[in-house]
């Protein structure tokens, strides 16, 4: 049919992908996987979750808070991707001590919804300068090989 999908979802609808969705991990856990990080010399520790958007989900945000805040307490970078903020949360994310904020672009404007139907291209444009008005480094790249012509990689590259 004529669904779509993004291509970072782990639950496309056109592909099996066997991949079983697992819970937030603890935020124990994640601050103990960053000591062992920085034990074996890391300076930066990256988190993500592979969901839309935060939403409703103001218990998983305020574990993530945590994790920001104890991992950047260990003297490392912290860097998250975890889909589209809106301005309170960058923000807070900001004052939990959050370094840098991954959200790709995918593909030029003028492809994205030949490929993508979960959020607009504006919808990243605007988590994107969410995070970059709060002060948090943003790192944005795209995915080649999504059916694009060229010219749909040279219109990416004008948007970066």
């Amino acid at each position: 049919g004529g669904r779509k999908f993004s291509p970072s979802s782990p639950h496309p609808p056109r592909h099996k992908t066997f991949v079983k969705p697992t819970p937030t991990m603890k935020v124990n856990k994640v601050l103990e996987a960053a000591r062992r990080a920085k034990e074996a010399g890391s300076t930066r520790f990256c988190m993500g979750a592979a969901w839309r958007e935060m939403g409703n989900k103001k218990n998983a945000f305020r574990h993530i808070l945590e994790m920001v805040s104890g991992v950047n307490e260990m003297g490392m970078e912290v860097c998250c991707t975890l889909g589209m903020l809106d301005a309170q949360q960058a923000k807070q994310l900001k004052d939990a001590g959050l370094s840098a904020y991954n959200h790709n672009l995918d593909t030029s404007p003028e492809h994205y919804p030949k490929v993508i139907s979960t959020r607009s291209y504006e919808d990243r444009l605007n988590t994107i300068a969410n995070v970059r008005d709060a002060g948090i480094s943003v790192c944005c790249g795209g995915i080649l090989g999504l059916g694009e012509e060229k010219s749909d990689r040279v219109g990416l590259l004008h948007v970066l």
